[in-house]
């Protein structure tokens, strides 16, 4: 299986939110409990790309989208200005196929290209191992872990803290 990455599109939506959703709804590694809609992904990526932030996809050769990794603001003081937050996720049927490792490695490609300086991952403390060695391969450090900062299904979260410089 061949896979290539490129920029978001507004078509890309659909695929986009159903890969996320099915997070929300089987998974804590995203601490989201209600499932998005293709407008609110589509509002996303137009905010994204108004900020001139990393928003890509992985696509078979047939077009089928794979996965999606973007950074966004880690929070909206503007000294932050050049910190942000990634988020990476992939077809269930994707995952151990270095899919995540391309993208996350052309995110950071892009981000340092368009001007940021520190990369936060934000990761569940439950479930989500393999994340955190993803960024682990990829320099970032962890900086600390929030216990029960979150609950859902059921049971308290928590998350750790990576962050790479750029």
């Amino acid at each position: 299986m061949s896979v290539s990455l490129r920029a978001a599109e507004a078509k890309d939506c659909f695929a986009i939110c159903e890969i996320y959703n099915f997070y929300i709804q089987n998974s804590v590694v995203t601490f989201d409990e209600q499932s998005m809609e293709v407008s609110q992904w589509e509002e996303k990526l137009t905010y994204l790309n108004k900020q001139k932030f990393p928003f890509i996809v992985a696509e078979t050769d047939n077009g089928e989208i794979l996965g999606f990794a973007y950074v966004a603001p880690w929070r909206q003081k503007s000294a932050y200005r050049t910190t942000v937050e990634d988020s990476i996720y992939l077809r269930a049927a994707a995952t151990g196929k270095r899919v995540g490792t391309k993208l996350l490695e052309e995110l950071l490609v892009l981000s340092k290209q368009a001007g940021i300086k520190e990369v936060v991952a934000v990761i569940s403390d439950s479930g989500a191992e393999s994340s955190v060695r993803l960024h682990e391969q990829f320099g970032f450090k962890k900086q600390g872990h929030l216990a029960k900062v979150g609950f859902k299904f059921d049971r308290w979260l928590g998350t750790i803290l990576m962050q790479k410089s750029l």
